[in-house]
């Protein structure tokens, strides 16, 4: 029989946790408090059908008394066999088993420690790179996922890595080997720190690189930061990429991989935060990948996998500025001498080298040179006119401090070699052949070899005077 006398609340909560929906539009809470990194006491609510409020009622029995990392342990699979009752639906008690570890996740997040150390953590995603990561780990391990704000009016915000069914599939695999999962609620903050810099940036003519900027700052940091807080001092991910050491300082390297390469995207990870992390897949191919899945008979072996912008949920990014952005509309579409063209509906939606939706008609194709959001306007040219051999880079940082230089400037493009002239967070690039449509906002990563010895953010592309030949 369930026990139901933990209905109620705590009084000033360590955790707190809601979720709701379900067959039967369920809402549930929970509410907890610490002691030592274990559960002294916890309280559910429920305005549920018979089977999460089950749920929630066993969750809470099994809670009280563990550690908070015991506790993580408990899941969907687990509440729904003690729970059983004639058609329940598992959905039902997976909104009782999302409140129990929203709540957990909130204590963590508040600073709850967990006694001991030793352990590794899991950055867990649902996909098949983090399954196999996991699967590879030893006994002592957890996950960790964390909850990122998608917009709410994505098309489809399922294909995000920090969806609500992303945490869910991370959490069954955790809970399939039973190991703990910790579930992490940051989506203010990643509005915040996040979110709201890319619109500024192309409300200010900038191309920004959300998720360099996310795992240089914000993604890896808040993992590591947690995992020591629950006795972890590494972090495994699923990364395509290597750490090696030059010098003595940890640095990030190209993959095996370099179909899958993530280099570029985690160049402005600090020193001190790659000295916690494993990449375990660095020397893999996802084919390989995708087979040890099968191998080992995980769920995710199969799953799709996104590359896009996370928050973006599948939408296109000029949707999305529109929503959130200043809303700038109607503007010039002009030509190096000023002379318009035509008209667009929208600065923010432009970055330079792009050659679609212009819709203007010339005897040359026309792409974009550059926006200029005081005068709402695009300035557009034949495509010699966007190559540039000189490339200003502001908020450099240096890892190894290095003149040569290999520059790589969008995750898509290849390296071209460069010297880096200059000391200081303002320098530039001279590079050895042109490159074209260099957007400023784009992350540069420099690298030595295979290793990322340096990053900066593009300023300004300083084109030639005359256009270059193709």
């Amino acid at each position: 029989m369930i026990d139901l006398g933990r209905a109620g609340a705590v009084d000033r909560p360590d955790g707190e946790g809601r979720a709701g929906g379900g067959a039967c539009d369920d809402r549930i809470r929970f509410t907890l408090a610490l002691e030592a990194g274990r559960i002294a006491a916890i309280r559910f609510g429920a305005d549920a059908c018979p089977a999460a409020t089950a749920a929630a009622a066993w969750l809470a029995g099994e809670a009280e008394g563990r550690s908070l990392l015991g506790a993580a342990r408990l899941g969907s699979q687990a509440a729904h066999a003690a729970c059983w009752i004639a058609g329940a639906r598992l959905g039902c008690i997976e909104v009782a088993v999302d409140a129990f570890h929203a709540a957990l996740g909130d204590a963590v997040v508040r600073g709850a420690r967990v006694p001991g150390g030793g352990r590794l953590a899991v950055a867990m995603s649902g996909g098949v790179d983090s399954a196999v990561a996991l699967a590879e780990a030893p006994g002592d391990a957890f996950g960790i996922t964390l909850r990122l704000w998608i917009d709410p009016l994505a098309p489809d915000a399922e294909r995000a890595c920090c969806a609500p069914g992303s945490v869910r599939r991370a959490r069954d695999l955790c809970h399939a080997r039973g190991l703990p999962h910790v579930s992490l609620d940051l989506r203010d903050a990643f509005r915040t720190r996040i979110v709201a810099p890319f619109v500024a940036g192309y409300e200010a003519g900038e191309t920004p690189n959300p998720c360099t900027s996310c795992n240089g700052s914000f993604r890896l940091h808040e993992l590591v930061t947690v995992a020591e807080r629950l006795g972890a001092d590494r972090v495994r991910t699923g990364h395509y990429a290597r750490i090696v050491e030059i010098d003595g300082v940890p640095l990030v390297a190209r993959g095996e991989d370099r179909e899958k390469d993530q280099s570029y995207m985690l160049a402005r990870v600090p020193p001190d935060v790659l000295a916690r992390l494993e990449f375990p897949l660095g020397r893999r191919t996802k084919p390989e990948v995708r087979a040890r899945a099968a191998s080992l008979g995980l769920a995710a072996a199969g799953a799709r996998e996104s590359q896009e912008v996370c928050f973006l949920g599948g939408g296109d990014y000029r949707s999305f500025l529109h929503r959130y952005g200043s809303g700038a509309g109607d503007g010039a579409i002009e030509d190096e001498a000023g002379r318009e063209l035509g008209r667009h509906a929208g600065v923010a939606g432009f970055t330079p080298g792009q050659r679609r939706g212009i819709g203007v008609s010339a005897a040359e194709p026309l792409y974009v040179l550059r926006t200029e959001p005081d005068r709402n306007a695009i300035v557009v040219a034949p495509l010699r006119r966007l190559g540039t051999r000189s490339v200003a880079l502001r908020d450099v940082v240096m890892h190894r401090e290095r003149r040569r230089v290999e520059a790589k400037l969008r995750y898509r493009s290849p390296a071209v070699a460069a010297t880096l002239l200059g000391d200081g967070e303002k320098r530039t690039l001279a590079l050895e052949r042109a490159l074209f449509a260099v957007a400023p906002g784009q992350t540069a990563a420099l690298y030595e070899g295979d290793a990322v010895v340096g990053c900066g953010t593009i300023a300004r592309a300083v084109p030639d005077d005359d256009g270059l030949v193709l």
